[in-house]
């Protein structure tokens, strides 16, 4: 019975634990390939390929990790579709990133027109991040927000487009769990800015 993930998954899983070896998640010491992982997985989970599953481990690599000459690499080792999707997810490459504002709202039009494939993998990162800030803030609440470029306004702004848009266009497996937990924060984050105006008025 041949194998539902080959040898090339097994070689994308290396090169993306070597890739990312020094990173952590934002503000802990969580190893950075967490999150790949489990971007790979949601992937497989809505029913994704393996060449998906792939870009799903390196999503990230060109962005955080050496630009046009890792996509190059990606290109050579795992194939056109496997590049092609991981400089989709990408909102730049550059070394000196662009404004966070002006990167987010290209990206969000960028989405707008993307392939199926794009949308999975980016969906799938998508849902783990937004979880992962959600998990972080009921713990440590609006200290949370220090960790990002961008404010709590901001981050609920883009989550907010990124939902609509996944809505709109797919995947809908994912794109559900995105809303029901941008939600959660959203709650979460309106019911804490209340509490901190009662204890102004107190």
């Amino acid at each position: 019975m041949p194998s539902l993930l080959t040898r090339r998954y097994e070689s994308a899983l290396v090169y993306a634990t070597q890739l990312h070896a020094t990173q952590k998640r934002k503000g802990t010491d969580i190893p950075y390939i967490a999150h790949l992982l489990s971007v790979s997985s949601l992937v497989l989970e809505a029913g994704g390929d393996e060449d998906e599953a792939i870009a799903g481990l390196l999503h990230d690599g060109p962005e955080d990790r050496g630009g046009q000459t890792t996509l190059d690499q990606i290109r050579e080792l795992f194939g056109d579709r496997v590049a092609d999707i991981v400089a989709a997810c990408s909102d730049t490459f550059e070394a000196e990133k662009p404004p966070w504002r002006q990167r987010k709202e290209a990206y969000l039009t960028h989405l707008e027109t993307a392939a199926p494939s794009v949308l999975l993998v980016s969906c799938a990162d998508k849902v783990h991040n937004a979880q992962s800030i959600l998990e972080d803030y009921q713990q440590l609440g609006e200290a949370l927000w220090d960790r990002f470029n961008a404010s709590r306004e901001e981050t609920l702004w883009y989550y907010g487009e990124l939902t609509r848009l996944f809505q709109e266009r797919g995947p809908q497996s994912l794109a559900q769990r995105l809303v029901r937990t941008v939600d959660a924060l959203r709650t979460a984050a309106d019911s804490a800015e209340a509490n901190a105006g009662r204890d102004l008025r107190i």
